[in-house]
């Protein structure tokens, strides 16, 4: 007699149109799991669902989990949702999201990648490299990769390869067998309050690594360094561009179509050896570096150099990481999902480099007022590498705090700190009006930002 497992449970996620709610009941329905969920309103991550067979409810009610016997919740659900509110009064087991991810990654050997950028990238290069190793691992992921057009793929191996979320310390109860840390910074802080708090639940998750395991740690990054003199159990290996990674890149040469450079290995007890004319189809030193980290994994699981090259160079790519949409009128647009002062800058430094003589325009949405409060100074300076910027209001994702400044003082301070010119637009319209009256030409033109920043990009031949 075959026993399935938690069969008799019916697990209701509240919030399953987010891009990582939606994975993981992807996941979960392909392990036999009885998968339903709810959400405010339809979209494409719902679209996928439907088609895998997932029963979704728009709009939040407590008969929506008159049958269910688990809840799942988002952390961007609040505490008041008729669903939670119903759970509790049934006595059901709520969890995070982080909870039951941490779960399922249990029943696998994993790889999991943590970091405040760069992570669904990474986490989609490693996939990529173990595909082309043979491996078919399940891959739980923060964004659409465009080789099956999901973020998420059930394997049909032991393995698994998935980007874990640090928005609320959740990330600390995932156990990696190998993990990925490829930087810190300031990011959450509505959660965290410090950096010291962000920092110490990083060097509790690194040396949550078994002794068969090992973590692999971006040393370019300064919070990185720091947290490495902390770490009791050293039991990890360095890579980046510092001359003291034990997986250092040198020789970098980067084109508009991609990037190419080597990576010297020198381990303690091994032969120091070097991965020579790895090839990415991807722009800017950070994806670089992201592309050494899966390289380091897979190296150290014995994956030859030849499939590791063969895994990066043919590398499809993520959705809304620098991806062209349209051109027009000479003119290329792209969408990007940059929404902190870091990843702004890492994009544009990239563009720079790849695009020497074009004119580059900046389409930014801030993402939350939380974090336009907190981080408003490093936003400001974060486009100089930028000629102009057109700045959307903020994508409130929610929140109902106040910004606490007038938004036109903020787009002075941009101009005074990043010397770029701005222009403000109230409402995609407007946008697809200055577009249609200044955006053409030799011009690169990125709308970046995690809202719906992405829609207007998409929609905008519409306008012009």
């Amino acid at each position: 007699m075959k026993i399935e497992l938690a069969k008799t449970e019916i697990i209701h996620f509240v919030g399953i149109g987010g891009i990582g709610m939606s994975g993981l009941a992807l996941i979960m329905k392909g392990m036999g799991f009885k998968v339903q969920g709810s959400d405010i309103s339809f979209s494409k991550n719902i679209e996928r669902l439907k088609k895998n067979k997932i029963k979704v409810i728009i709009g939040h009610q407590k008969k929506n989990i008159e049958k269910a016997t688990i809840l799942v919740i988002s952390s961007a659900i609040k505490s008041n949702n008729p669903e939670i509110l119903a759970a509790k009064k049934k006595l059901l087991p709520i969890y995070k999201r982080g909870d039951m991810l941490a779960h399922i990654v249990l029943l696998t050997k994993n790889i999991v990648v943590a970091g405040s950028h760069g992570k669904t990238t990474t986490t989609s290069l490693v996939a990529g490299i173990f595909s082309k190793a043979k491996l078919d691992p399940t891959v739980i992921n923060g964004g659409v990769l465009n080789s099956f057009n999901n973020s998420a793929k059930l394997g049909k191996s032991n393995w698994s390869v998935v980007e874990s979320d640090e928005s609320d310390g959740s990330f600390i109860k995932v156990l990696p067998t190998y993990s990925i840390i490829t930087n810190i910074d300031r990011e959450h802080m509505d959660y965290y309050k410090t950096m010291d708090k962000l920092k110490k639940l990083f060097i509790d998750f690194i040396e949550k690594i078994p002794s068969f395991g090992k973590a692999f740690i971006c040393i370019d990054n300064k919070n990185n360094s720091e947290i490495i003199k902390k770490i009791k159990i050293k039991n990890f290996y360095t890579y980046g561009t510092n001359i003291n990674s034990q997986f250092f890149i040198k020789n970098i040469n980067q084109s508009r179509n991609f990037s190419e450079f080597n990576i010297n290995i020198r381990l303690p007890g091994k032969k120091n050896t070097t991965i020579k004319n790895v090839r990415i189809p991807l722009i800017g030193l950070h994806n670089i570096r992201n592309a050494t980290a899966a390289a380091a994994v897979a190296i150290t699981l014995g994956i030859s150099k030849e499939i590791i090259k063969q895994g990066l160079r043919e590398f499809k790519g993520v959705q809304r990481r620098f991806n062209k949409i349209f051109i027009h009128r000479e003119t290329i647009f792209f969408d990007d999902y940059a929404h902190h002062p870091t990843e702004i800058k890492e994009v544009l430094n990239g563009v720079k480099q790849a695009y020497k003589k074009e004119e580059i325009v900046c389409v930014f949405q801030p993402h939350r007022i939380s974090r336009l409060k907190d981080l408003r100074n490093e936003f400001s300076s974060s486009f100089r590498k930028a000629d102009s910027v057109i700045l959307c209001p903020v994508y409130s994702a929610g929140e109902k705090i106040k910004l606490g400044f007038k938004y036109y003082n903020f787009a002075k301070q941009i101009i005074k700190n990043s010397k770029v010119k701005v222009y403000l637009v109230k409402d995609q319209y407007q946008l697809g009006k200055f577009a249609k009256q200044h955006l053409y030409g030799k011009k690169i033109v990125i709308g970046m930002g995690a809202g719906s920043i992405s829609n207007w990009m998409k929609e905008l031949p519409n306008l012009v």
